[in-house]
């Protein structure tokens, strides 16, 4: 009996919406190789670099964990006037289900990322950009990727993060006590937020207004 052919790897889910997509300072567009260096730049910052899971090391050692075409395909980058100023993650994945009803839970959900360049903190660049990725997770297809749940999560010393958090409408759903280990500080708590989509719909959850051209 001949083999069956191998099924081609179903789209990175980001390829399915209309890219770039602007806000009314933002532009944000998937992630490409050659970004490296100007995410490098901002990333390798100490007060940045101190609070993130990855990507450590030197130039060398970033492009290859940047590059990675599973990494890539769940990137995308922030311009602001032109200038690459963050990067966003959206990891989508599946919601947890009795094995009977699985099938209804693939893909409905995503950890969400986000980095922006020091330089341009305190102007609500990473409010309007964060506000813009909830919209374009939640939001029904063909404006958005449909999903029912959105999560993130971080140091509880991590402060700015977990602000900016609750200020695009996330709600804090757990305390993890010494739950997270820092290189440098040792066993650290942590805190996760999340937010579903009819949360944003019934007003539980602060629309992602800045995310329309006319907003």
């Amino acid at each position: 009996m001949d083999a069956a052919p191998l099924a081609s790897p179903p789209p990175a889910p980001l390829t399915r919406l209309t890219w770039p997509h602007r806000t009314p300072r933002l532009l944000l567009r998937p992630a490409l190789a050659g970004d490296v260096e100007a995410v490098w730049a901002y990333r390798h910052a100490p007060g940045v670099s101190r609070w993130l899971g990855g990507g450590q090391g030197d130039l060398a050692a970033f492009t290859t964990w940047f590059g990675r075409p599973e990494r890539l395909a769940r990137t995308l980058v922030v311009e602001h006037r032109g200038r690459l100023v963050g990067d966003l993650m959206v990891r989508v994945a599946d919601g947890w289900a009795q094995s009977d009803v699985a099938a209804a839970a693939a893909g409905v959900q995503a950890e969400l990322g986000w980095v922006l360049d020091p330089a341009y903190g305190g102007r609500g660049l990473g409010t309007e950009a964060v506000a813009a990725l909830l919209d374009l997770c939640l939001s029904p297809a063909p404006r958005g990727l449909g999903l029912r749940r959105v999560t993130a999560g971080c140091f509880a010393a991590n402060e700015p993060s977990w602000r900016l958090m609750e200020r695009v409408g996330m709600r804090r759903e757990a305390h993890l006590v010494a739950e997270s280990l820092h290189r440098e500080l040792g066993w650290l708590d942590s805190y996760a937020y999340a937010l579903l989509a009819d949360e944003r719909v019934s007003g539980a959850g602060r629309p992602a207004a800045t995310t329309s051209p006319a907003g």
